[in-house]
């Protein structure tokens, strides 16, 4: 009998510390699935609306493991918040694999991509950490303090890591292409107003349902010390006073931000004749596996030339090709056909290829006047790490390779660029450099009139292209000018300057497509004073912090 029991007693205990490490293992696994449920607000799933809740869960685990010093710290939640968000948001990077294509074995182009994906989910988990370490510091602070806080310094961390070689997933981005009405207030600040907006707006839904749990406890206190006092009297008037103050105030924001917007998406574009300028794409569709082939070469002559003279018959004033259509030198361009082609048809063309710097070389873009002669060229800055440059390369040049289809040593172009063209100064983006929304501000503020984005995408899975596109509708908004954009593989697009796609092509299909779009010298606010809400809510938070110290 005894032995039934110790046995009994022995399974229990069991049970219970099972209980207590899944309780324990519970605040992660929240942080986990409301990451998650962030990272599904882009492409390919586009759930943008849950970039407005998704939040929430890891803000009231900080708020709440703040007020609980017995509960398990916000670290390990926040990382595997920022986990969730930026794996899913990425997980585009494992299309890389298999790069057997590029000499590399099966097995080590597993091993090269999951370490891309894990260390970038992982970079993107610290930063929320480090959000979450200043959360709890605000213990005891008024809420709207907290709220101050916590959006300055996550728009902050994100200038920060935006700062930096690695930048994609943006809180902003996750509302592009789908809600472009919220992404105008990129106008204003640039994708950090939109950041902001929903940092704020979780803030708030967060704060108020803390408010709310607090006021139930409260209120159930009150019930055991004050017998006869009605229930529902006491139960009802806090939750109200709740919706009130937090939910109320949310709905508001919400609300008065998307009229802001709807009321910058509604201005009228002007679209003088003389500011036309009918340009072409062309999306030659050649495999990066092919590329670096003979045939691949043969085929990036025939179908750009061929392309070229289409759009040219067709009245274009220019055309676009992508990021390395010929992935030649820019010393081997002028014997090509399609510069020949050039040469007879006499219409701009911006040809992708290869520039020389030295003994290194840069992916370039040049524009070839009507007479077949190079008149301007933009070299790429941000070059993709580990695909175009090699990061701490005297320590792991020998175990990574580039994925470029050259062998020489690829460096990355001027930062402070301008991009002149027989139609005036266009804006000019290279592939990764759409995600960085300082290149376009300062080419715009620079008098660029139009933006030219060229890229190649073919190296990742389909998601990544829509991604890119998102990108660049953000940057067409924020600099307030029309967009064209040419790609490999797709997407390619034309853009105006409320983000709206006039066109866009197939993916992994060969196509040429003509568009009119128009000269602008507009300057938005973003494009002339740049980010400066992140400092101004960096600065108020200072300014409430102190002030709250000196009160309290």
């Amino acid at each position: 009998m005894q032995k039934k029991q110790s046995k009994k007693q022995g399974e229990q205990r069991k049970q219970g510390r099972q209980g207590e490490r899944f309780i324990s293992l519970l605040p992660c696994l929240i942080a986990l699935a409301s990451g998650i449920l962030m990272g599904l607000t882009v492409a390919p799933v586009g759930a943008w609306f849950l970039a407005w809740i998704a939040l929430v869960p890891l803000w009231v685990l900080v708020i709440t493991s703040a007020k609980r010093k017995n509960q398990s710290p916000p670290a390990p939640p926040a990382l595997f918040w920022g986990i969730g968000y930026h794996g899913v948001a990425l997980s585009w990077i494992t299309g890389i694999h298999p790069m057997t294509w590029l000499g590399v074995p099966w097995l080590p182009s597993l091993a090269i991509t999951l370490f891309c994906w894990g260390f970038i989910s992982v970079l993107g988990g610290i930063f929320v950490t480090i959000w979450a370490a200043v959360m709890v510091r605000l213990n005891g602070q008024k809420p709207w303090l907290r709220i101050l806080i916590g959006t300055a310094v996550w728009c902050g961390l994100e200038s920060l890591w935006s700062a930096g070689p690695l930048w994609w997933s943006s809180l902003a981005y996750t509302q592009s292409p789908h809600n472009l009405v919220i992404v105008h207030l990129g106008q204003l600040s640039g994708p950090n107003t939109v950041t902001a907006a929903i940092v704020a707006i979780n803030g708030l839904i967060a704060e108020g349902w803390t408010n709310r749990q607090d006021a139930k406890i409260s209120s159930a206190s009150r019930q055991l010390l004050q017998v006869g006092e009605p229930a529902q009297r006491t139960g009802f008037s806090a939750p109200l006073r709740f919706v009130n103050k937090y939910w109320v105030i949310a709905t508001g924001l919400l609300i008065t931000l998307h009229l802001i917007g709807f009321i910058l998406y509604s201005r009228p574009i002007a679209q003088l004749p003389e500011a036309a300028l009918k340009v072409g794409i062309v999306q030659g569709n050649i495999p990066n596996q092919l590329l670096r082939s003979s045939e691949g070469f043969r085929r990036a002559q025939e179908n750009y030339t061929n392309g070229y003279l289409t759009l040219a018959d067709q009245g274009v004033d220019a055309v676009l090709t992508p990021e390395g259509a010929l992935p030649i030198f820019q010393r081997n361009l002028l014997g090509t056909a399609l510069v020949a082609a050039v040469k007879e048809k006499g219409v701009v063309a911006w040809i992708g290829a290869f520039g020389e710097r030295g003994d290194s070389y840069t992916i370039s873009l040049f524009t070839f006047n009507s007479k077949g002669e190079i008149v301007s060229r933009y070299d790429k800055s941000k070059l993709v790490p580990l695909g175009e440059y090699i990061p701490f390369e005297e320590i792991l040049g020998g175990i990574v390779q580039r994925l470029s289809p050259l062998e020489a040593h690829q460096v990355p172009g001027s930062a402070n660029q301008i991009f002149d063209t027989p139609f005036g100064r266009a804006i000019a983006s290279i592939c990764y450099e759409s995600a960085f929304p300082e290149q376009f501000r300062r080419q715009a503020a620079a008098g660029g009139q139009f933006i030219l984005s060229s890229s190649n995408d073919a190296h990742y899975s389909a998601s990544m292209p829509f991604q890119h596109h998102a990108q660049d509708i953000m940057r067409a908004i924020e600099s307030d000018r029309w967009s064209a954009r040419a790609t490999n593989t797709g997407y390619s697009a034309f853009l105006d300057p409320h983000g709206r796609t006039l066109w866009i092509s197939g993916y992994n299909t060969y196509e040429t497509h003509a568009e009119t779009i128009y000269r602008r010298q507009t300057q938005t606010l973003y494009v002339r004073w740049g980010d400066w809400l992140t400092p101004v809510l960096l600065g108020l938070s200072v300014l409430g912090w102190f002030v709250h110290r000196v009160i309290n």
